[in-house]
C-alpha cells in the first residue's frame, strides 16, 4: 500500500530522512528557514509525535541589541549564530545530546544551518558535528557585510552571554 504524501509533494518533509531521525533516539535541533527569519527549535518525538523542548528565533534579536536598521539581516550567519547562542543559553541545564535536523534544507558548508550550530556548540550543548563545516569567524561576526558589523557583533555577543 502506497501512502499518498501530501507534505512530501508540497517539499515540506523528507520521510526517508525523517524516520532515520526518529529511529536514532536523539533530541532534535531542528533549523527552519522562512521569508524573513530563521526558527531554531530544539525537539524530543515520541511515538512519532513532536513535542517542542525549546525554540528560539532571529526575532529576539531585536530585544537583545540587534540594530533596528539590520532587521533586514535577520537571516545572516551572524544572526543565525546569535541565535544558536540564544537558544544554548535557554537549555543549558539539558544533558542529552543532539542531532541535526535540517529538514529540506540543503547541507552547504558554512551555511547559516551551521552557523547557528556553531552557535549551539559556543554555548556549551553537545550536538554532533564536524567543525571543517562551520563558517570562519570572520564570516559570522559580520566583516563581509557591506557594512562592517563586526563591533555591533561583539557587544550583541557579549549581552547574550551575560543573560
Amino acid at each position: 500500500m502506497n501512502l499518498n504524501k501530501k507534505r512530501r509533494r508540497e517539499f515540506k518533509t523528507d520521510y526517508k530522512k525523517r524516520l532515520k531521525l526518529l529511529k536514532g533516539n536523539y533530541l532534535r535541533f531542528v533549523v527552519r528557514k522562512t521569508n524573513k527569519y530563521l526558527i531554531l527549535q530544539i525537539v524530543d518525538s515520541i511515538k512519532a509525535q513532536d513535542k517542542i523542548l525549546f525554540s528560539s528565533t532571529t526575532k529576539e534579536l531585536l530585544k537583545s541589541g540587534w540594530p533596528e536598521k539590520k532587521k533586514s539581516s535577520l537571516k545572516s550567519l551572524s544572526a543565525a549564530y546569535l541565535t544558536g547562542l540564544l537558544l544554548g543559553k535557554k537549555m543549558i541545564d539539558l544533558k542529552k545530546e543532539l542531532i541535526l535536523d535540517s529538514g529540506l534544507i540543503p547541507n552547504t558548508k558554512a551555511s547559516r544551518v551551521y552557523s547557528a550550530v556553531k552557535g549551539l556548540v559556543d554555548s556549551g550543548i553537545k550536538i554532533k558535528h564536524n567543525e571543517k563545516i562551520f563558517p570562519s569567524e570572520e564570516q559570522i561576526s559580520g566583516k563581509y557585510m557591506k557594512e562592517d558589523f563586526s563591533s555591533e557583533f561583539k557587544k550583541i555577543k557579549e549581552k547574550i552571554i551575560k543573560k
